[in-house]
């Protein structure tokens, strides 16, 4: 592909603006559902389909290609990418295998959220307290999600101040 004289610094695919200075494969990684693996596979379909090396930069893209590229995003499975790179496989719901991204993922996650604490699943009930689901221990940690636990300074002060005196001052 020859060098284009406009370059797109930034480039917007499934409505979230991408660096068009960072190569096509590192830039799919902003983007919320897509992590490392994953935007190489999608690169490397890109790259079959259109023939456009999946390290070049995102902004030397025309503008013609956006559209193949966020269909790959959104329909991964139908371009040859394997299914145990999708993000939700055999979904609760369908059974299909599925690829999110963005605030379908989040509207998912929500769901699923609700759907734990609703039955009352030990999952759903331990993710609705603020405490950890995997059988970390509890001793010494997560304790960071309520207020702070210890004496501040004025308290101290106060209980000097009545230990002196040796009655209680409001």
């Amino acid at each position: 592909m020859e060098e284009r004289e406009e370059f797109r610094h930034i480039v917007r695919i499934v409505s979230k603006d991408l660096n068009g200075n960072l190569p096509i494969h590192r830039a799919l990684t902003k983007i919320k559902g897509v992590g490392i693996r994953m935007a190489k596979n999608i690169a490397i379909a890109f790259e079959k389909e259109s023939n456009v090396k999946y390290n070049s930069k995102l902004g030397n893209l025309p503008e013609s290609l956006d559209k193949k590229l966020e269909d790959i995003v959104l329909h991964p499975e139908k371009h040859g990418i394997p299914v145990c790179y999708l993000n939700k496989q055999k979904e609760y719901e369908c059974g299909e295998d599925k690829h999110l991204v963005m605030n379908e993922l989040d509207f998912q996650l929500r769901k699923e959220l609700q759907r734990l604490s609703r039955i009352k699943s030990y999952r759903g009930l331990r993710l609705s307290w603020g405490l950890p689901v995997r059988g970390q221990r509890t001793k010494s940690t997560h304790r960071g999600k309520g207020g702070v636990v210890g004496v501040t300074k004025k308290d101290v002060k106060v209980q000097e101040a009545q230990k002196k005196t040796g009655g209680t001052k409001k």
